[in-house]
């Protein structure tokens, strides 16, 4: 018998695999969304202002074969719903949305493509790119493709799992207290032989106790993973060989990544296995962050696919322009931008995000171009709809929130501009400390006001010096050695012909491009690793780290490599700098055992007992005042920061980051040296009376306290 199809049923009616009609589907109810097991069987709602009618398809456990479809006879204030007696966990389905086609509103409508539901938490199959994926024809674009795609389309699989938590309790770190280590959960743990082989390079790697073991080494308070949201990887890298590898293209904002998972087939125990690293993670005091990249997904601009968005509703999911609604705003550089003034897009994020925290314990995020999510009609503000979302959500509000401060649209530079209690990527601490000690034009200005949680940024808005994330290395960009190793990029791998990736690095190769034999060249690279270190954990604010770049990894120049799953973003284990290692370690353990600043703004000025919080000092032990400060030929100074009120010693920050060796004259006192960045592992063996001049050998960071000031490292 032909098989019929939905829209030929009568309204409220089902169509089963042979063609009966079927009454198992009842109106059930618009809330929550997606689809959830209850005692009867499966609520079904699904979002979509525009849609004339949403059908749901039922598929055999494999995905391959459509053997039902039912309309969803529920409407409620733009949500379809439909409740499926007798159904439950590990039915299999997708969606097809009946509406107009008319792109020149914003409408792409078309029920011959099978849809993903956006709050899909277990996505069966594995997209493969195919003409049929698309809803209009590749070849006449205005015209609709009517083809059906549902035999490899990607679907859900309904899931009513729980997880024995036992005693997890988040780490809760202060703010004050956190160290971020941004990580790719396959390329940390890929090539570590103390993790097991069929563990490597997944999040069972990651939780593993020899990841943890470094982890806790370093002290790091919490890991900043790449993104691990289910995504597909760009029809021009998958034809190019290559993969989205970063993460940042996501299609499923409920669902893990399955190419990161020990089991990815098996939706369940890949849940579980992120669940158990949480959970591991947490039992050693480490928190975890997530990426996420709810600016733009996987869909593209007008001439990407169909997956779930478009054709749910096109003209809610996506900004449009007014004048040109059949194409995208591209805030982000990637095809479209998200929607988040539309009140169910909004909602889809907020869940999402409690999802991650209730279900999967994360303990908070960094959005991705967050600047979109506080896009208006009128541009960026702070008191968007998101925001304020955000800031009275009872699950949300005790875990971390981290923004990388711009994207690419109008006005969309935003450092410093977010709400009170969200954190930044402070890209003006990586620019002004690359410049400083990488012999860029710069000066002890700059330099000092990042050192100081960029007090130009935060002050003003009685923001907390923690809220700047200072970095001179993350994900996007030189590997720290690579740093110190190459002038320009070498992206030819990529694809591009060199002209991915930013050109303004900052960087510096000790003369030399690349890697090289000459010992004074490597010796100076080493020198400058340390004191970039140094000064990124030490500085006022909270300090992020990029995974390897305590043990020397290198990229081989590669400063975009985004695309690569493979040696060139795998650490090597094998060739770890376990001198840097320790040094790293050690400059944490200052950070925790000193507190070199405190998360507090510092005044300059003294106490009633005519005592500073803050002296800065020219290398002849005199105060740094007027044009000193903007000296562009000057790169010696030294930062005396005092405990008025507290009976805990001052501590003495000793700066030269020219090319010659200097002399610094000390303050009074009996002081002693507790790191010396020149040691490969930072030691420190001077001891001596102050008000003579101590060597300052070039490119160094010191840090001296007072003798018998009872700080062990």
């Amino acid at each position: 018998m032909e098989r019929l199809t939905a829209s030929t049923a009568p309204s409220g009616e089902s169509v089963d695999s042979v063609g009966e009609p079927s009454t198992a589907i009842t109106s059930g109810r618009p809330w929550p969304m997606g689809a959830h097991c209850d005692a009867d069987g499966v609520n079904f709602a699904v979002f979509s202002a525009n849609a004339q009618a949403i059908d749901l398809c039922v598929f055999d456990p494999s995905g391959t074969r459509e053997v039902a479809r039912h309309r969803l006879p529920g409407h409620t204030n733009d949500v379809w719903h439909g409740h499926l007696a007798g159904a439950g966990a590990g039915l299999v389905y997708g969606l097809r949305a009946h509406g107009p086609w008319r792109p020149d509103k914003g409408h792409r409508f078309n029920p011959t493509k099978l849809l993903l539901d956006p709050y899909a938490r277990e996505i069966v199959g594995r997209h493969v790119w195919a003409d049929e994926h698309f809803a209009a024809d590749r070849a006449h674009p205005r015209q609709m493709d009517t083809r059906d795609n549902a035999a490899s389309a990607l679907k859900a699989r309904v899931v009513a799992d729980a997880y024995d938590w036992g005693d997890d309790r988040p780490p809760a770190t202060a703010w004050a207290d956190t160290v971020l280590y941004e990580l790719h959960v396959k390329g940390f743990s890929k090539r570590n032989p103390g993790v097991p082989e069929a563990l490597r390079g997944t999040y069972a790697g990651l939780g593993h106790p020899a990841s943890i073991a470094h982890l806790r080494r370093l002290g790091v308070t919490a890991v900043s993973l790449l993104p691990v949201h289910y995504r597909i990887d760009e029809e021009r890298l998958v034809r190019m060989g290559l993969t989205n590898y970063w993460g940042y293209n996501t299609l499923g904002f409920f669902a893990p990544e399955p190419r990161l998972g020990h089991t990815p087939d098996d939706g369940g125990a890949l849940r579980d296995e992120f669940r158990a690293m949480v959970r591991a993670l947490h039992g050693a005091g480490i928190e975890v962050i997530l990426d996420v990249v709810f600016n733009h997904t996987a869909e593209g601009d007008a001439s990407g696919p169909m997956l779930s968005f478009k054709g749910l509703d096109n003209a809610s999911y996506y900004r449009l322009p007014p004048q040109a609604r059949h194409g995208y705003e591209n805030d982000t550089g990637c095809g479209n931008t998200v929607d988040l003034r539309h009140p169910r897009v909004l909602q889809l994020v907020m869940d999402s995000l409690r999802y991650w925290v209730a279900e999967m314990h994360v303990d908070g995020y960094r959005f991705d171009l967050a600047p979109i999510l506080g896009r208006g009609d009128e541009g960026f503000s702070r008191r968007a709809a998101f925001f304020a979302a955000v800031a009275q959500d009872p699950v949300l509000a005790p875990v971390k929130l981290i923004a990388e401060p711009w994207d690419l649209g109008p006005g969309g530079y935003q450092v410093g501009e977010f709400p009170n209690g969200w954190a930044e990527w402070n890209d003006k601490f990586r620019d002004d400390v690359r410049s400083f000690w990488l012999r860029h034009p710069s000066t002890r200005g700059a330099f000092a006001q990042r050192l100081c949680a960029s007090s130009d940024l935060y002050q003003a808005r009685a923001r907390s010096p923690a809220e700047s994330v200072n970095y001179v290395v993350s994900h996007d960009g030189f590997t720290l050695r690579d740093l110190v190793s190459y002038r320009e990029r070498h992206n030819l791998a990529n694809g591009e012909d060199n002209r991915d990736g930013t050109a303004n690095n900052l960087s510096f190769n000790a003369g030399v491009e690349g890697a090289s034999d000459d010992s004074a060249v490597n010796a100076l690279r080493r020198r400058l690793q340390r004191t970039l270190l140094a000064t990124t954990l030490l500085a006022q604010g909270t300090p992020m780290l990029c995974a390897g770049d305590e043990l020397g990894h290198s990229q081989g120049g590669n400063n975009n490599p985004y695309c690569h799953d493979s040696p060139t973003t795998w650490i090597d284990w094998s060739t770890a700098d376990a001198d840097l290692a320790a040094y790293t370690a050690r400059v944490i353990l200052l950070r925790r055992a000193a507190q070199p600043f405190a998360n507090r703004w510092y005044s300059g000025l003294t106490d009633p007992l005519g005592l500073h919080d803050l002296t800065w000092l020219t290398g002849a032990g005199q105060p740094l005042r007027g044009d000193a400060w903007r000296d562009p030929d000057e790169r010696v100074l030294g930062c005396l920061i005092g405990q008025p009120g507290s009976a805990a010693a001052p501590l003495l920050m000793l700066i030269n980051a020219s090319a010659e060796d200097r002399a610094f004259l000390l303050p009074a006192g009996v002081w002693e040296v507790l790191l010396d960045s020149t040691h490969p592992k930072g030691l420190g063996s001077w001891q001596g009376q102050g008000e003579v001049p101590l060597p300052l050998p070039s490119t160094s960071l010191l840090i001296l306290a007072a003798a018998g000031a009872g700080i062990r490292l």
